[in-house]
């Protein structure tokens, strides 16, 4: 019998939140109303600061109050704008805003914000969160956890499937027997920051910017020397990786115009997901994400990947949502998810917390 979840999804692209209405059972996951929720830049810019100085508890706390609030009003403007029965939706799949993502090292974490108190709260709806921790303390990596989701969606029997979600970051789901995925490398975070700053846009419309210049191929082979992408799988990074300081350490050295960094920086996108894909062997890929409505992105792409057939999925802009709609599932009927080979976890594990 099939039920009634919500899933929320705010990623490092920070473009806005995702809130995807699904009906779900154990055989398939239907999308049946979407939004995206404006972030005002205000509360941008905050989290950006969050993430890019040292700062006090006082304004971690804070802002974990107030993403706890954006949240719950964005799914409240999901609910009235389709006129849903909150009685009838099981619970809620909040991911929350990553902050920090370190899984290496002595003490490895992952950080999302967004008070899942408040959520549930302010929306009477049942509320599941923190879904990552549960991975990391078993050894994991603790993200990408779409690939078991891509899994549940897309695996065929009669072809050899990848998915790639490009937001921020961008991340493969090899799907197969034995389930395969991670983190390649920047997605859209370094175009769309280099774009801000230099044409006061938010992203490159269609890749326009980037196809007007030419790739400096010097740069974008320096950049590729970088140690996360000689990294072998399982893998996985964010912002507090690939951000504005490593751009600006690997510009250092360079005198070239701004249109020509950012073809260099596409490049760098589409060469990075290549170099990966290229090591397994697949007849299909599916693309979901903001990445997948960069015309100029996906042409790049196929002509890296020649003799694979490239489509954008049909449900790309809600897939990440929908992603912790179904995780919201699994855990509300307390089911493990699949994922400890793609994460590294020394085992699968029931993910997420419940808030009533």
């Amino acid at each position: 019998m099939s039920e009634l979840y919500i899933g929320v999804m705010s990623g490092t692209s920070l473009d806005g939140v995702d809130v995807a209405l699904c009906e779900i059972d154990e055989f398939t996951c239907k999308c049946i109303a979407s939004i995206e929720y404006p972030l005002k830049e205000s509360l941008k810019s905050e989290i950006l600061h969050v993430i890019e100085h040292p700062v006090t508890i006082k304004l971690i706390g804070e802002l974990d109050n107030k993403l706890g609030h954006l949240f719950a009003d964005a799914v409240n403007e999901l609910i009235k704008s389709n006129q849903i029965d909150v009685d009838k939706i099981r619970a809620i799949g909040l991911h929350g805003q990553t902050l920090w993502h370190q899984t290496e090292g002595k003490y490895p974490f992952s950080m999302q914000l967004g008070d899942a108190n408040i959520v549930t709260f302010k929306t009477a709806v049942k509320v599941v969160s923190d879904f990552r921790r549960a991975d990391v303390a078993r050894g994991g990596q603790g993200a990408p956890f779409a690939p078991a989701f891509h899994q549940f969606m897309f695996a065929k029997d009669d072809k050899k499937v990848a998915v790639l979600n490009i937001g921020g970051m961008a991340n493969i789901s090899i799907l197969g027997e034995k389930l395969i995925g991670y983190d390649t490398g920047c997605g859209n975070v370094l175009m769309d920051y280099w774009t801000a700053l230099h044409k006061n846009l938010p992203f490159d419309v269609d890749g326009e910017w980037a196809k007007s210049a030419k790739v400096d191929k010097k740069l974008l082979l320096q950049m590729l020397e970088d140690e996360y992408f000689k990294k072998d799988y399982p893998k996985s990074t964010g912002r507090e990786y690939f951000n504005r300081f490593w751009l600006e350490n690997q510009l250092k050295n360079f005198t070239i115009r701004a249109r020509d960094v950012q073809a260099t920086l596409l490049a760098l996108t589409t060469n990075s997901i290549a170099d990966e894909l290229k090591k397994f062997d697949i007849d299909e890929l599916i693309v979901c994400g903001g990445g997948g409505k960069n015309l100029y992105l996906l042409e790049s792409l196929k002509a890296l990947l020649p003799g694979i057939s490239l489509h954008v999925s049909s449900d790309s802009d809600n897939i990440e949502a929908m992603t912790f709609a179904w995780l919201a599932y699994k855990r509300i009927h307390a089911e493990k998810v699949v994922l400890k080979s793609v994460t590294g976890a020394l085992s699968d594990a029931v993910l997420g917390g419940v808030y009533e």
